[in-house]
């Protein structure tokens, strides 16, 4: 009877043993999730140049620096173009960061101007932010902006190589396709970077930016493989990035690749 007893105390106590363990390793895995999610945060803070973090609604003392400039804020970017088209650039940037011309403007976080540089003469335009872009206010910065650095690559550009933008600069709830109304009120800031820039060739990414530059209803399916016009510039269209990550087959890289060599031979004298 003793035996039994202590058997079954022995099995309670190896469930209750097993038990904790699962709770510690489940506890566990929820910091290692929490400490992962901490250091995306801090990476993305760096890529917004954050110095420090407000915490407990405390108000840090302010330091002030003898003769510190305040940063352009365009970065970098086609820096050898003319002063005065830099400054129009940079003038046009804080327009567009204040801008309320549709309902974007009250639900976005940040607007995303575009950055990059044009020496190559390569302007790449998508449709619009996306969550990430919207908290960095930069440009094709998640898993589609990764895609499209591998895409550079393959015929041997870089992201700084090419200025990067969308026709509409607010990201619409939930990743939707920008609306009529909203691609209409942005119109006009795009046709001034574009006018502004003076891009040797534009690369439209997915349907929406290829349809509205080329006034089209056909899909993107049917408008890539070939070299368009747009207003006298030579216009490629290819799949956007985040449309190949959803549908990574064979086939639409291939289609993706065609649509590359096709800008490599243009940059390089063979096609035009």
């Amino acid at each position: 009877m003793r035996l039994k007893i202590r058997l079954i105390r022995g099995i309670r106590c190896k469930k209750s043993c097993e038990a904790k363990f699962s709770d510690m390793d489940s506890r566990e895995k929820k910091i290692d999730s929490l400490i992962d999610g901490f250091r995306s945060y801090l990476d993305q803070l760096r890529g917004e140049e954050v110095e420090y973090v407000i915490s407990y609604g405390k108000k840090p003392e302010e330091k002030k620096v003898v003769g510190e400039k305040k940063v352009k804020k365009v970065k970098k970017m086609v820096e050898h173009l003319p002063e005065a088209t830099l400054d129009r650039l940079k003038k046009l940037e804080e327009e567009v960061g204040r801008c309320l011309r549709c309902g974007l403007g009250k639900t976005r976080n940040k607007a995303v101007f575009g950055e990059g540089e044009i020496k190559r003469g390569v302007m790449f335009i998508g449709e619009g932010p996306g969550a990430n872009e919207d908290i960095q206010g930069r440009p094709f910065v998640g898993r589609a902006g990764k895609l499209l650095d591998k895409i550079l690559a393959s015929i041997g550009l870089k992201r700084k190589d090419v200025f990067i933008t969308n026709i509409i600069k607010c990201r619409p709830p939930g990743n939707r396709d920008p609306k009529p109304d909203e691609v209409i009120a942005c119109w006009p800031y795009l046709e001034e970077q574009i006018e502004l820039l003076k891009p040797r060739v534009i690369v439209t990414l997915g349907s929406p930016a290829s349809k509205t530059l080329l006034e089209t209803s056909q899909g993107i399916s049917r408008l890539r493989g070939r070299i368009h016009d747009y207003q006298g510039i030579p216009l490629i269209p290819t799949y956007h990035p985040a449309y190949l990550l959803r549908t990574y087959t064979l086939e639409n890289r291939k289609k993706v690749w065609e649509d590359m060599k096709l800008l490599k031979n243009f940059l390089e004298g063979e096609v035009g």
